[in-house]
């Protein structure tokens, strides 16, 4: 299992995981949800209570990962599998152009 901070702005939004089943879930913080109602990542993931889920990496957080030579880039330099799109979530997307940005959580460091 895999998960990252997901957070908008400088404020964090919510948690995405990839389950080892093989899911994708997003849930926004219970705290973000009560201060920040109207304030969504998408639209397509309204600002929520409710866990949204797919056997897909969510088509928002695929826009974030780079392309072209960019992704070639990230593909050599961190010998990441091109179809291992949640470990490029990951590697590349901290520091994104944009309001959203990707913090992995070390489960071993926490």
């Amino acid at each position: 299992m895999r998960e990252a901070k997901i957070f908008y702005k400088e404020v964090e939004a919510g948690k995405l995981t990839e389950t080892d089943d093989g899911l994708y879930e997003f849930r926004y913080l219970p705290e973000y949800v009560k201060v920040y109602p109207r304030q969504f990542i998408t639209f397509t993931m309204p600002v929520s209570e409710k866990v949204y889920i797919d056997k897909r990496l969510f088509a928002f957080f695929e826009g974030l990962i780079p392309e072209g030579w960019l992704l070639g880039i990230a593909i050599t330099s961190w010998k990441i599998n091109a179809n291992d799109r949640m470990g490029l979530l990951l590697a590349c997307c901290r520091n994104c152009i944009g309001a959203v940005s990707v913090m992995p959580i070390d489960k071993e460091n926490e």
